[in-house]
């Protein structure tokens, strides 16, 4: 065996590396306060305020703030030049580009991790973003019932799901409520079974989990939420929780779940409970010719159902699905069992 003598230039290849990465860190701190001086002191306000849920941009520069309990609201004006700064910066720090053949930018905001969408001409007459802030806090099952957005019977069957393993689907419109939601159910779900492994999915990230033992991935450009799906099941999951399933990766999560891996949280696009399953239809057969109601008879336990009211984010029903059968769902709502037609 021969011996080689270490290059007198290794020793400055930590130097160089730690200056490199001092580097990147006074870019970043540079692109910080790019960002926070075109973002202005009112959405810089806005994302410092508990209470706020959204920010909105829209092309006529008229900008919007929702908060909790109180709506969507007139929040002033910001112009063209700033908004096209922020939709510029934030497509840097997440190294890539926006123009006008690539004229939307989607991803976290540097300043808190906020989901941030970002859009340029030609797409909108002129530049248009929302920025959907992370949950500031976490809101308690209790408080939900406390605060009567959700029925002490609806809770203690939610509370029942999480402990017989139950796969749970939380389904809403945009802005329902439904990650804030899946954040207090997980809660429970750590407070209940506080051994389990938990692996977390997500495009963007906005679930919040304190276990003690649990991964999170994120989807990227060239990975997909199918691919991550593929890789969890070689993570050693014993509960899977998807963000939201919104393509052909759903039918990879229905498999997970209906393959020893109960006990998982999803969140979906749809207006009412009974049309959770139907969404969940469209998307299998995304990737799919064979009909998958009966793999989502059998995978899907338990669909919760969120919704804005004037009075605020309530869950409006909550079904059991004891499975597909005879073509039709198989359901139990809290006034008795029913049967639902496939579509």
């Amino acid at each position: 065996m021969v011996l080689t003598k270490p290059s007198d230039d290794c020793p400055k290849t930590a130097p160089a590396l730690g200056s490199l990465m001092s580097s990147a860190a006074v870019s970043h701190e540079r692109l910080v306060r790019k960002l926070q001086d075109a973002l202005g002191t009112t959405i810089c306000a806005a994302l410092d305020d508990s209470s706020v849920v959204e920010v909105m941009l829209n092309p006529d520069g008229q900008l919007f703030v929702e908060r909790l309990g109180q709506g969507i609201r007139p929040a002033g004006v910001l112009e063209a030049g700033a908004a096209e700064i922020i939709i510029g910066s934030v497509a840097h720090a997440l190294r890539s580009e926006v123009d006008n053949d690539r004229p939307i930018i989607s991803g976290e905001l540097p300043i808190g991790g906020h989901r941030f969408e970002g859009l340029l001409p030609p797409v909108v007459s002129a530049p248009c973003l929302t920025i959907r802030k992370r949950a500031s806090r976490l809101i308690p099952l209790d408080d939900y019932v406390d605060q009567a957005a959700l029925t002490p019977a609806h809770a203690s069957r939610i509370r029942a799901a999480i402990r017989e393993r139950r796969n749970i689907v939380i389904a809403g419109g945009t802005g329902s409520g439904k990650t804030t939601l899946a954040n207090a159910i997980i809660a429970e779900m750590v407070c209940l079974a506080p051994q389990d492994r938990l692996l977390i999915l997500e495009d963007t990230a906005e679930i919040r989990c304190s276990a003690q033992n649990s991964v999170a991935l994120h989807t990227t450009d060239t990975v997909d939420m199918g691919r991550l799906l593929k890789s969890t099941m070689r993570l050693r999951p014993d509960r899977i929780i998807v963000g939201e399933v919104r393509d052909g990766a759903a039918l990879t999560l229905l498999k997970a779940w209906n393959t020893g891996h109960p006990g998982g949280v999803t969140t979906i696009h749809a207006n009412t409970a009974i049309s959770a399953l139907r969404r969940l239809e469209q998307l299998a057969a995304e990737v799919s010719q064979t009909s998958m109601q009966e793999v989502i008879g059998e995978a899907v336990d338990l669909v919760v159902s969120i919704g804005r009211t004037p009075e605020g984010r309530r869950v409006r029903e909550v079904i059991h699905v004891e499975a597909y059968r005879d073509g039709q769902y198989q359901i139990e709502t809290s006034s008795g069992k029913e049967t639902q037609d496939a579509i």
